[in-house]
């Protein structure tokens, strides 16, 4: 019996993914897959983005985006630990290749067809293409830091 009266209040509030360069990665999230920066916390080593989508409508103050930033579900944290944008390449290993383990993040659309369109023509790189295997109505991209990111329609799938 998953439900208790125990667990009513908690919440799925986000997950953390490291990233090499935030000057690259935080525009992908921001301008390509259209999330707000709610929130940055700067560290002597570390500074972590928290991103998610507006929710208001775009009513929604950043004071009242970075005060609600518990509040909610669907957070994505950055972390970027400083000095790893100096590196030839990632330091992160996206899960997807051996040893496997992590695998991706999704988010939903109203139209799959066209934000791969605009994914296409923004030059984001595809791991799946609508056109690619068995199942025709999602894709996958991928992030500055090869992470993958699902894009599935608003709906059921199946």
């Amino acid at each position: 019996m998953p439900y208790s009266e125990e667990t009513a209040s908690y919440k799925f509030n986000h997950t953390m993914l490291r990233i090499k360069d935030p000057k690259v990665s935080i525009p992908f999230y921001t301008d390509i897959i259209g999330m707000d920066l709610v929130e940055k916390l700067e560290f002597s080593d570390f500074t972590l983005y928290f991103l998610a989508f507006d929710q208001s409508g775009g009513k929604a103050t950043d004071v009242e985006k970075k005060a609600n930033r518990h509040k909610r579900e669907g957070i994505l944290e950055l972390t970027h630990n400083h000095g790893s944008e100096t590196l030839d390449k990632t330091p992160y290993h996206s899960g997807n290749s051996d040893p496997r383990g992590f695998g991706h993040i999704a988010i939903t659309v109203a139209d799959v067809e066209a934000a791969c369109a605009r994914f296409e023509r923004l030059g984001v790189p595809f791991k799946k293409r609508l056109t690619d295997g068995a199942i025709k109505n999602l894709a996958f991209i991928l992030d500055p830091d090869g992470y993958w990111i699902e894009v599935l329609p608003a709906r059921p799938l199946f």
